[in-house]
């Protein structure tokens, strides 16, 4: 049985400094942190709540890889997204914001290739 939530703090459990979109580009990258940190904490519990807040920013290549990459490398959609993945910031809420806009946006292109008349 899974637990119910989990918690991971990006700043205390990754890196107060992540920054680049592969793992080529550093330790820190955004699908180094999908691998290593997002998915395996999906595999314990139904939720887990990423708290976003005590870096020193977010690049929009991180933040797409790690959580828009869910929906191109995992199977996920944006509800399932929602459904498993809390994200909190008081920092700076707006980063919230521009990751589900990333979520959306790759639902859209996926339901795009899938929708797409074949020749």
């Amino acid at each position: 049985m899974k637990t119910k939530m989990l918690k991971l703090s990006v700043a205390r459990d990754f890196s107060k400094n992540p920054a680049g979109r592969y793992r080529i580009d550093g330790p820190f990258s955004g699908e180094v942190f999908r691998e290593e940190k997002i998915l395996p904490l999906l595999k314990e519990a139904e939720q887990i709540e990423v708290d976003l807040d005590g870096t020193e920013g977010y690049g929009s290549s991180f933040l797409d890889e790690a959580f828009a990459g869910l929906l191109r490398e995992h199977d996920f959609t944006e509800a399932t997204f929602l459904a498993h993945v809390v994200l909190i910031s008081e920092d700076d809420p707006s980063c919230i914001d521009e990751i589900l806009q990333y979520v959306k946006e790759e639902e859209e292109r996926h339901s795009n290739k899938t929708n797409r008349p074949k020749p």
